[in-house]
């Protein structure tokens, strides 16, 4: 077993929410302490950790990012290394990303290239969302790298696997909560009540229609409301309910033509309803958008390495915090084969982890190709 499969492990057993990443952190930052110090430059900012290796010239600096961050889940796996925080589990990979980060970082960090490379760990990308409190930071603008790439691992893909395009590669997202109230009483008298389970249900059955009546067929929207919470007993009208769901696009245009139409929607409801709604859009992600220069030039690299499968995939509806670095930077995000039958958030996903070493050669040697 490799040490960045161990590493893999036994950050696997730590997944922690968003900006408490405490023992991720002293955990990345042990490992890196024991790497040779002597071009290594170590900052942290909040529970991340920004790491700049020097280069042998030094005119230009190359970014990689890694999240860090685990879900709310309940592990399902036949691992013998769980989590070891109950109804918490890294079930986006995120343990992967930080252990291909450690790997690259360790190949960089014992055969320098040219250019300076900055390893980017970052919290909360599940939410609150960290890239970009981390962007605005005066830690990162001191060390702004010129180049900034990363990855995400694809569970539908072979080990063995490199997927990416140029240009839109996820979707701009947003969180949705709405709360509406009224007013609650007994169930014999409905009408000395307002009744939010009806409000409600009018609302869910019109914001349907968004996507199938209010967006231009050729573009790609999705409004899903996921969570409804409401009432307390089975003979009392529900004083209050709560939504939560998402949005996704793939324009910032058709992002807020949803929540202008979200908005109209939640007005007429005030008005026919006679209650009260508010909305909040909670973490708001901006799109990845792979550079076509840099794109292009990884996909060629790429396409000449030995045993790694090239695939230029369509664009997908999931979201990541990473476009606000691709936003500010030039740069690309790939996804990298794990083969596993389960879907990323699931409490049963296992990434094949021969993925690591070859996330961590593919990754090494561009950057120096990137530099010379």
């Amino acid at each position: 077993m490799s040490e960045f499969v161990e590493l893999r492990r036994r950050l696997h057993q730590i997944p922690e929410p968003g900006f408490e990443e405490f023992k991720t952190q002293a955990l990345l930052l042990e490992y890196i302490s024991g790497l040779p110090q002597e071009r290594l430059e170590v900052k942290t900012w909040r529970t991340g950790i920004l790491v700049r290796v020097k280069g042998l010239i030094g005119e230009r600096c190359l970014g990689y990012r890694a999240d860090m961050d685990g879900l709310p889940i309940d592990e399902e796996t036949s691992y013998e290394f769980r989590s070891t925080h109950p109804g918490y589990m890294h079930a986006c990979g995120h343990d992967l990303h930080m252990a291909i980060g450690l790997g690259v970082l360790t190949e960089i960090v014992r055969e320098p290239i040219n250019d300076d490379v900055l390893f980017v760990f970052q919290p909360a990308e599940e939410g609150p969302g960290g890239a970009l409190p981390m962007l605005d930071s005066e830690e990162f603008k001191a060390w702004k790298p010129d180049f900034m790439m990363g990855l995400h691992i694809a569970p539908e893909y072979p080990v063995g696997t490199i997927a990416t395009k140029p240009g839109i590669l996820f979707a701009n997202t947003s969180e949705l909560f709405i709360d509406l109230t009224g007013k609650g009483g007994h169930a014999a008298y409905p009408h000395r009540a307002i009744d939010m389970i009806v409000a409600t249900s009018s609302l869910v059955m019109q914001m349907q229609s968004i996507v199938s009546r209010n967006v231009d067929p050729l573009d790609s929207v999705v409004v899903t409301l996921g969570k409804i919470t409401g009432g307390t007993k089975q003979n009392i009208i529900a004083e209050r309910v709560r939504l939560e769901g998402t949005i996704r696009s793939l324009s910032a245009d058709s992002m807020a033509d949803v929540k202008a139409r979200i908005e109209a929607l939640l007005t007429g409801i005030e008005a026919g309803f006679n209650c009260k709604t508010e909305l909040d859009y909670g973490s708001n992600y901006y799109q990845v958008y792979n550079h076509e220069e840099e794109a292009e030039r990884f996909m060629n690299f790429v396409q000449h390495v030995e045993g790694v499968e090239l695939i230029e995939c369509t664009e997908a509806m999931t979201g990541e915090d990473f476009g606000y670095f691709l936003r500010d930077i030039p740069g690309l995000m790939f996804w990298l084969g794990v083969d596993t039958p389960y879907g990323l958030h699931h409490a049963k996903l296992e990434p094949q982890e021969e993925a690591i070493g070859v996330a961590i050669d593919v990754v090494s040697n561009y950057l120096r190709h990137r530099s010379s």
